[in-house]
C-alpha cells in the first residue's frame, strides 16, 4: 500500500461516517467512484475552483 492511498483512506474513513453516518463496513464496501459522486456537488450548482481561480483568490488575501 503507498503511503498515497493510505493517507486517503485514513482520511475518508474519518469523514464519511460523520458526513454521512457511515460504518466503517459501507465505507470499505464503496468504491472510489461511488465516494467521488456522492461527496461531488449536485450538476450545475457549482464548478470545480480552476488553478488560476485559486491563485487569484491566494494573492488577494494575501493583501488583505
Amino acid at each position: 500500500m503507498s503511503a498515497r492511498f493510505s493517507d486517503g483512506a485514513v482520511r475518508l474513513a474519518g469523514l464519511m461516517p460523520r458526513l454521512l453516518g457511515w460504518p466503517p463496513a459501507a465505507l470499505w464496501d464503496a468504491t472510489p467512484s461511488e465516494i467521488a459522486a456522492i461527496l461531488a456537488p449536485p450538476d450545475g450548482e457549482t464548478t470545480p475552483l480552476g488553478r488560476a481561480e485559486f491563485e487569484r483568490l491566494m494573492e488577494r488575501e494575501r493583501n488583505g
